[in-house]
């Protein structure tokens, strides 16, 4: 019934879903760009109408109060990016010991403009030994899917050119906000 619900929602105010599910059961799944507060129930709907169970990162005030219980219901999981909590080790760990897992990350880390994304979702799909899905919104198409998959090769920068060639079209809400598709050790590489 929820599967039919946020089709039809989708439908009404003129988005697509464009959803090639990715053949295995674990796997770290990118949502990008990010760049507008809209993104979350967007991708929620869409993630809803492809029938995608996923768990997603979020910062931890997003799960303060009464807001808690429902934003782990709806897959949130809360990382608090100000201290070293273990997070990338008790990800991997949970892939380790399900049998069926999808972690969503924006690895921009923020709405805001960034220089860089971060690192975290790409470390934690290879020390996991699990591919990276790529899902993206689109605004101007009004598109929201996951259309690609690849394995990490530990070559930071030859995997993130296959991102940058992805992304490359892909724009979102507020453009301004979106900053480069590129990782840090190869922003200070260049430097």
């Amino acid at each position: 019934m929820i599967k039919t619900i946020a089709t039809t929602i989708l439908k009404l105010i003129g988005w697509q879903v464009s959803f090639s599910l990715p053949p295995c059961d674990k796997y770290v799944l990118v949502g990008a760009p990010h760049t507008s507060n809209l993104d979350f129930p967007l991708g929620l709907l869409a993630m809803w109408a492809s029938g995608l169970r996923v768990n997603w990162v979020g910062k931890h005030t997003l799960f303060k109060g009464p807001f808690d219980p429902l934003m782990r219901a709806l897959g949130g999981i809360p990382v608090d990016r100000r201290a070293g909590t273990g997070f990338t080790k008790k990800v991997i760990e949970t892939f380790a010991s399900s049998e069926q897992f999808v972690m969503a990350i924006s690895p921009e880390g923020t709405r805001s403009l960034t220089k860089h994304w971060k690192g975290g979702f790409y470390h934690i799909a290879l020390r996991a030994k699990v591919p990276i899905a790529l899902g993206y919104i689109d605004y101007p198409r009004k598109q929201i899917g996951i259309e690609q998959m690849f394995e990490p090769s530990g070559d930071i920068e030859a995997d993130f050119k296959i991102l940058q060639e992805y992304y490359q079209n892909k724009t979102g809400k507020r453009p301004e906000k979106q900053g480069p598709v590129r990782v840090r050790i190869v922003a200070d590489k260049k430097r």
